[in-house]
């Protein structure tokens, strides 16, 4: 078991290396791991197979719906809107208008899905208006880098429709999972910049003018499109009116209209928006396919049981057992994609938890944050390349300002594997 363990980090480290796609590379790894050690598997039958059950799965539905809602919402001026939104009910607190980049991210988070998306998004317009300000750099890059990954966290998350698909959970139960936890981070990064602001004044630059009530209320209506569209699509799930799948093409309507309304989307624009949005998908159904293929092949081998076997023979508490992935997750982290991190490994933690006494909508949560933390972990994370774009620092530089928020990641980690309760009660509710 142990050669075949080795010749399986051996291959796919050669192929991933050599530059290949990773879903293409997943397929050749699972093929050559067959035709080593199951030679009379017939892993063309096999492949076709795992493709027919990903990619006819019903819940997948809504990942290409998600993602073209976030493709048409980033050609709007939702990004303006919720600088102009957020401004004037900000002077007094402490941290100032640095707080925007976490309830800006929050809030497009509940409509977007996606990380880089939420990041981009958001970025492009605070990144600049809050550095012109005097705030200090380390504190906008980091909190912005560390907020943009609650687009995995707050539902719709493309994340977690394709583990909830992998891990044959409800994608809804999933969805309402997330919500708290990503309310909770949002909390804590701001609590964080606050305490920051106030240890450290001359890091918070000048604050906004004055503003009455009638001037912040006014302000609001900019917030107003957004609001009701994250309305629209969590309020329709949740209320059990709209399946997600049914919600996410509602929201592509209602993106639609914002940016339409707005006169920032045209068809050209629209175009652009699908055809994105159609590589994007094609780029996780061929990763999913891969994965799948891969997880089998490793089935077939016996892997799976023979790691489980060996780490339950530590004899790990289940809270060391959390720590332990949590540093299995990192180091993973530095060197891939946190789509392929979840796909390839699910299959050996998921058991491992499950038996340790953790469901799966826990662990569902648990790995998009890693995953989350993956995303802004040098060399690979693609939270770190974006900002790089938006700012123009090294990714050293953007990597120690960014290090305060992926501390507090770790930490509640922690805090939820301590209370499992944060990611269970507001499923709980929506059954009742």
């Amino acid at each position: 078991m142990t050669q075949i363990a080795t010749s399986l980090v051996g291959i796919m480290v050669l192929l991933l290396g050599s530059g290949l796609w990773i879903g293409l590379g997943l397929v050749a790894t699972g093929a050559a791991m067959l035709a080593l050690f199951r030679p009379q598997m017939p892993f063309v039958k096999l492949l076709a197979q795992q493709s027919w059950n990903v990619l006819s799965s019903t819940e997948l539905l809504a990942l290409p719906l998600f993602i073209l809602m976030a493709e048409v919402l980033f050609r709007t001026n939702i990004s303006a809107s919720l600088f102009t939104g957020l401004t004037p009910w900000l002077r007094r607190v402490p941290g100032r208008l640095t707080h925007i980049n976490v309830l800006g991210c929050t809030l497009f988070a509940s409509v977007c899905g996606s990380s880089a998306a939420t990041t981009v998004t958001v970025g492009r317009i605070t990144a600049g208006e809050l550095l012109k300000r005097g705030y200090d750099r380390d504190l906008v890059i980091g909190s912005l880098a560390g907020a943009g990954t609650l687009g995995f966290l707050i539902p719709p998350s493309t994340i977690m429709i394709i583990y909830g698909v992998m891990a044959e959970e409800s994608i809804l139960r999933l969805f309402m999972a997330g919500i708290l936890p990503g309310a909770l981070l949002a909390i804590a990064y701001m609590g964080y910049i606050g305490i920051r602001a106030k240890l450290s004044p001359d890091k918070i630059g000048e604050a906004p003018p004055p503003t009455s009530l009638i001037e912040k209320l006014r302000a609001l209506t900019d917030l107003g499109p957004l609001l009701l569209l994250i309305l629209f699509v969590i309020g329709s799930m949740y209320g059990g009116i709209a399946s997600p799948t049914e919600a996410a093409a509602a929201g592509v309507i209602g993106a639609m209209v914002i940016g339409f309304a707005q006169r920032k989307l045209d068809l050209k624009g629209l175009l652009a928006a699908a055809r994105q949005a159609a590589e994007n998908s094609a780029m996780i159904g061929l990763i999913m396919v891969g994965a799948m293929f891969l997880s089998t092949a490793m089935g077939y081998l016996g892997l799976p049981r023979y790691i489980a076997g060996a780490i339950n023979g530590w004899g790990l508490s289940p809270l060391a057992l959390i720590a332990v992935l949590l540093v299995f997750y990192i180091l993973l982290g530095m060197v891939m994609e946190g789509l392929a991190i979840i796909v390839m490994t699910l299959p050996i933690t998921l058991p491992l938890v499950e038996a340790a006494g953790y469901d799966k909508i826990w662990f569902g949560v648990f790995i998009v944050i890693v995953v989350e933390m993956a995303q802004i972990s040098p060399p690979v994370g693609f939270n770190l390349t974006v900002l790089q774009r938006l700012t123009g620092d090294s990714i050293g530089k953007i990597t120690r300002a960014t290090m305060p928020f992926f501390l507090i990641m770790a930490g509640f980690v922690f805090l939820i594997a301590l209370f499992p309760q944060i990611v269970s009660i507001v499923p709980d509710l929506m059954r009742h």
